[in-house]
């Protein structure tokens, strides 16, 4: 061996022998000895005590998942007992975080270029007490050191594991304090066990629901927007990567808005951190208030709250209690359930969205249909949707303008307020109103818009009035509601109105413009069997304006008209009878007896100016009398003062004398007979050209007949055309 080969040997084997010292000396050092240096460095750099109070070790090991000759590099695997994270000066306990234990592995080589890679890190025993103040501040932001310049590290780690644990989260902002419990299963869970009918579900909606079918039963919400195409990558998110099983089970107690919180589920075992495409599994079942969701499905990039999709079971006592808990404006309602497919895309640029999509579910007595979508944008948030229901019940809609369902009414006035009910506001004493008062929340219609349409194909309200096909579109904009249009079918016509409300002020001001068109007399009475004889129609506009937040206080400041055209119907007292008019069948039976009379015409023409309701015109022409009322109604104090008329035609003699009258008020009208004669106005015709000025409010209600003989309202109003002519004097003089 030559010169130079024994001296390349010896720096060869010097080399082999320091390298297997470094090896055996880094093996065996005692790694304790370094927790002083790093718990002060920790410190310095967090701006909060920090400490490795148990034993610090540290294994070597090859990553055998390594690709190529990184599969022989070694890799540190640092095991670290009894850790603990001290808290803020104003928390309410001294230790903000502590672990049992912390194990993870670090690839030496992207060491070298400042990159701390983990592949996985699996913490034992995690307790956490998180808190935040009213002002912002949170016990879970650290003050780091200000260097001028970025640090040039960076960490990235794969997955994170952890088991048994204590979170406890108090939000002074949110007004919650609640704590989570998280305890192994003990055996894995499949996914599919839980979330295999969900999903089946999910993926059925899909396939039977493409877009012609969404447009087909007026569920369909356009899917061009930015927010529809997120949520549509949201729903198909990596549906090659079958979810993990669920490896923990979790108990969630405390309070939330000032409600109890109490619930369950569980998740998954490790978070996948840097692939955001494998979906975490994750199931629960909670209450808040008498609020319940339950949910099962996945979570798309958990520790960037990247996409949810899950399937949702929604129910409570009503809607409006979501308002504190999301934000999500919705009306009163009964009590409710649901069923359906959420998605969401929480990281969407134009802000998170989220869509409950082919929901069904009830609200009081009616089913419930649709999509809607909610989207967490600028200025403020927006839902929109579409929803459909097949049997509606009129009733369930009472909570929607101040009216309590029946069914709560006598338990609430027995029991305690419940703890999540609105509060209540009535405006002032209503004993005896009838008008609905409980105020409108126009201060939540101001932090968030709304577009949404509604169609009902079977409305049930009564034992038999007939009603279908209601259609409206809500729209809700900076505080300013309107239901443009707002139609529905009734005793073969139709209703249609225009009803805006701004609550944009503190006081709120509305209008409504409606219209009655061509609803059949025997329709609307189909349980009277002399209606059924009657061939006319009921036709009608209202026009009203008010200010004020409720509908009694709209109605008790309205200014507007209203018109009503009656022709071709009957009269009886057992009309009156089946309607529940007990005042309409006294005046019918002073005036008639018995028998039922046919009406000719009945029109009405009255103004409303401050509440006040009075009459300029109010006539029934039937076959043997004339019949006017004059008058008005307050609806500012719920108040009747009606003058009722009747006029004998022909040769029939009335055995009344005196004319009528309807005091008292709308809940307890009284009738009685006035002291004084009828006073001689002449015959029914002459008098008529007085008593009813024709407007073309009136003239415009007169609907079009086959038979132009048979419209008793178009001959009315040619004769109160004519000019009046004074009653022939005594003696013919």
């Amino acid at each position: 061996m030559t010169r130079k080969r024994k001296i390349l040997a010896g720096v060869l084997a010097g080399l082999v022998v320091l390298v297997a010292a470094a090896v055996i000396v880094v093996a065996t050092m005692d790694w304790n000895r370094f927790k002083p240096m790093i718990n002060e460095r920790v410190s310095a750099a967090i701006g909060r005590p920090f400490a490795i109070n148990g034993d610090l070790s540290v294994a070597w090991g090859r990553e055998r998942d390594e690709p190529g000759w990184r599969a022989w590099v070694p890799w540190p695997q640092i095991t670290a007992d009894d850790l603990t994270v001290g808290n803020t000066d104003w928390a309410r306990t001294p230790v903000m975080a502590r672990l049992a234990r912390v194990q993870f592995s670090l690839s030496p080589v992207p060491m070298l270029a400042h990159r701390v890679v983990i592949r996985r890190i699996q913490l034992t025993g995690p307790t956490a007490d998180l808190q935040r103040l009213a002002d912002g501040r949170a016990n879970w932001e650290f003050t780091l050191p200000e260097t001028g310049e970025p640090s040039p590290w960076q960490i990235d780690i794969d997955q994170i594991g952890f088991d048994q644990g204590v979170v406890a989260y108090a939000d002074e902002a949110l007004q919650a304090d609640v704590k989570v419990r998280i305890d192994p299963l003990g055996k894995p869970v499949p996914f599919a066990e839980l979330a295999g009918k969900a999903q089946e579900a999910n993926a059925q909606d899909d396939a039977a629901h493409g877009a012609d079918a969404d447009a087909k039963d007026g569920t369909d919400l356009s899917r061009d927007d930015e927010a529809g195409q997120a949520l549509e990558q949201a729903a198909r998110a990596a549906p090659d990567r079958a979810p993990n099983d669920y490896v923990f089970g979790w108990q969630v107690e405390g309070r939330y808005k000032g409600l109890p919180v109490k619930g369950d589920g569980k998740a998954g075992g490790m978070l996948a951190l840097r692939d955001a495409q494998q979906p975490f599994p994750v199931q629960a079942d909670v209450s808040v208030g008498r609020t319940r969701a339950a949910v099962v499905g996945t979570l798309t990039d958990p520790m960037h709250l990247g996409a949810l999709n899950l399937r949702l079971s929604l129910s409570g006592s009503s809607m409006s209690n979501l308002y504190p808990l999301t934000g999500i404006t919705l009306p009163d309602t009964p009590p409710y359930s649901t069923e359906g497919h959420l998605i969401a895309r929480l990281q969407n640029p134009a802000g998170p969205v989220f869509e409950y999509r082919r929901f069904r579910g009830k609200v009081g007595a009616s089913d419930l249909r649709g999509t809607l979508r909610f989207t967490m944008q600028a200025p403020r948030p927006r839902l929109a949707g579409k929803l459909w229901s097949d049997q509606l019940r009129m009733a369930d809609l009472g909570p929607l303008i101040g009216v309590k369902p029946e069914a709560e009414a006598p338990a609430r006035a027995e029991s305690a307020p419940r703890a999540d009910a609105a509060p209540a506001r009535d405006a002032g004493p209503r004993a005896g109103k009838v008008l609905p008062a409980q105020q409108f929340r126009t201060e939540r219609w101001r932090d968030m818009d709304a577009d949404v349409e509604f169609s009902g194909k079977r409305i049930i309200h009564g034992s038999k009035l007939p009603l279908s096909d209601l259609y409206t579109h809500l729209v809700l904009d900076a505080g300013r509601l309107s239901l443009d249009p707002l139609r529905f079918g009734m005793a073969g016509g139709t209703l249609r109105a225009d009803v805006g409300l701004d609550g944009s002020q503190s006081v709120m001001s509305g209008r409504i413009r409606a219209g009655a068109r061509q609803l059949r007399l025997k329709q609307l009475f189909p349980g009277v069997q002399s209606m059924q004889q009657a061939l006319g129609q009921l036709n009608g506009d209202v026009s009203l304006a008010g200010r004020g937040n409720s509908v009694a206080a709209l109605l008790g400041s309205a200014d507007g008209d209203v018109h009503l055209l009656v022709n071709d119907g009957i009269i009886s007292r057992s009309l009156m009878e089946i309607a529940g008019l007990n005042v309409g069948n006294y005046v019918v039976t002073k005036m008639f007896g018995d028998d039922e009379v046919r009406i000719n015409c009945a029109a009405a023409d009255l103004g409303m100016k401050s509440g006040l309701m009075r009459t300029r015109a109010f006539v029934f022409d039937t076959e043997n009398a004339l019949i006017t009322i004059d008058g008005e109604a307050n609806f500012k104090d719920e108040t009747l003062d009606l003058d009722i008329s009747p006029e004998s035609k022909g040769f029939r003699i009335f055995s009344l004398r005196s004319p009528l009258y309807v005091r008292g008020t709308f809940g307890d009208p009284k009738a009685g007979v006035q002291a004084g004669p009828l006073m001689a106005r002449g015959a029914g015709m002459v008098a008529l050209g007085v008593v009813l000025t024709p407007v073309a409010g009136l003239l415009a209600l007169i609907a079009p007949s086959a038979n132009d003989d048979e419209n008793h309202c178009a001959t009315l109003m040619q004769e109160a055309r004519k000019p009046a002519r004074a009653p022939a004097k005594a003696g013919g003089k």
